[in-house]
């Protein structure tokens, strides 16, 4: 399910603000093998990750739990101030038309429509606890892609109910704990006061208040509860003109109602709700046919793909001053590969033991060919060695970040005037080397790099290159 929606949200957000850079996303989903939507969801993961999305689906979730426990409390205290505006000081005697009205009117209504919604197959209604709920979610989340999370999951579970359902469950759990706190209040008040019950009528006849109470009184009579007889029920014409324990009767016919047509069925409706969210939810799938995903299927699942011992690449392909045309398909114990050097720079910067050269990337195709040589052949160490008079831009960063993670031990060597190996009196250059190199520090050290991961002298670099070298398996 969160990979599920995990995906949705980078769909949307591609959708939104136009695709984002994903070459080694999709390097290491194609590297995982499986099918096409395994390979989506790992896409999604990975730049969730990457962007910090996943994050702001966590944080959205614990919003969720917040306005849920948020309003499950207002629930329980709306059930409370029910009981008290059902029964009032006990003063005055309780009109039993009144009361039940008060405590069953706008469940009976709610529940009605979301049986009436289930029918006619359409929307969510009845489940407006539910959509309450959703909406404070929206309100309450901050930061520029916390509407993505419940857009996405809005989006997700549309495709197969499960959002009807969910709401509903969530819409009906709220009504359980109103009517339960309603209940156990209108306990607690019949049980530490004294209450008198009558009914009255206008333009009714009184058989019909009889007759009716009679019916709805059947039902709790069959679990238990005791009901009046139809002499109690006339006795109880006018206030205070019914014994007491008639009154008594009177209250457990009104818990009776209220347990047995507010209680019972909103509990049948949340064990149904939230039995079929689940059943829903463990049959969601991604819809792969969506156009978002079109493109994606190629670079995800191209018609062919490398596998190490196809003839050698054409020379166009290859790294600049590979050091053979084989070296590409075997395993890495150690590597070197540079990053846009000059044309004068010497290559290897300094002398190497056993080490596979990757040769310098000067260009796309480059790139990417060194990229996925490290997605299959991962490099104990590996040294990237970058020209430090340049200034150091975010592609650049972002290179070096990626050849760092396909390997157990990368560092980085800046190759370039050192402000320390200046000749004496050549000011103009050291005051341009060294904010460079401090730049290139800042940076390095901002995507992850820590001090002895970079050098800035090439020997020092193949030394440590060349420490416990070993032959290429």
């Amino acid at each position: 399910m969160t990979d599920l929606w995990t995906a949705e949200t980078i769909r949307l957000r591609e959708a939104l603000w136009g695709p984002l850079e994903d070459s080694a996303e999709v390097r290491q989903a194609r590297a995982e093998g499986h099918g096409f939507v395994q390979r989506l969801l790992l896409r999604a993961r990975l730049l969730a990750r990457r962007e910090s999305l996943d994050k702001v689906l966590r944080q959205w979730q614990r919003v969720a739990r917040l306005a849920l426990l948020a309003m499950l409390a207002a629930a329980a205290l709306a059930g409370i101030g029910t009981a008290l505006s059902a029964l009032g000081d006990g003063a005055r005697s309780i009109n039993l038309n009144i009361a039940l009205a008060t405590t069953l009117g706008i469940h009976s209504f709610t529940l009605l429509l979301w049986l009436f919604s289930l029918a006619i197959g359409r929307g969510q209604g009845g489940a407006w606890l539910g959509e309450a709920w959703l909406w404070l979610t929206r309100k309450l989340a901050r930061g520029p892609d916390a509407a993505l999370a419940p857009t996405a999951l809005v989006s997700l579970l549309g495709r197969n109910s499960s959002l009807r359902w969910g709401l509903g469950s969530i819409s009906h759990l709220l009504w359980l704990v109103l009517l339960i706190s309603m209940l156990l209040a209108l306990t607690a008040l019949l049980a530490t006061r004294s209450h008198t019950f009558h009914w009255e009528t206008t333009i009714l006849p009184d058989e019909a208040f009889v007759s009716l109470t009679g019916i709805l009184g059947w039902l709790p009579s069959q679990l238990g509860f005791q009901m009046p007889t139809e002499s109690m029920i006339r006795a109880s014409r006018n206030a205070g003109s019914a014994p007491a324990y008639v009154h008594a009767l009177w209250t457990s016919w009104l818990i009776g109602c209220i347990v047995t047509y507010g209680l019972l069925p909103r509990l049948l409706a949340f064990i149904v709700s939230i039995l079929l969210a689940r059943l829903n939810l463990s049959s969601l799938t991604l819809d792969d046919a969506l156009p978002s995903y079109a493109d994606l299927r190629y670079r995800l699942m191209p018609s062919s793909e490398r596998t190490g011992i196809d003839s050698p690449l054409a020379p166009e392909f290859l790294p600049s001053t590979a050091s053979s045309p084989n070296a590409l398909s075997m395993a890495v114990a150690s590597a070197i590969v540079g990053i846009e050097l000059a044309p004068d720079t010497p290559w290897p910067p300094a002398p190497l033991a056993s080490c596979t050269d990757l040769g310098i990337i000067d260009t796309r195709a480059q790139r990417h060919h060194v990229l996925d040589h490290l997605q299959k052949h991962r490099a104990e160490k590996l040294l990237i060695v970058c020209d430090a008079r340049q200034t150091p831009d975010r592609g650049t960063i972002a290179l070096i970040a990626d050849l760092a993670g396909l390997a157990q031990q990368p560092a980085v060597a800046l190759i370039g005037p050192r402000t320390d190996a200046l000749p004496a009196g050549n000011a103009s250059s050291a005051s341009q080397a060294a904010p460079r190199q401090r730049q290139w520090r800042q940076k390095l050290t901002a995507a992850g790099f820590t001090d002895a991961q970079i050098h800035d002298a090439p020997q020092a670099a193949a030394d440590w290159l060349n420490a416990d070298a070993k032959e290429p398996a």
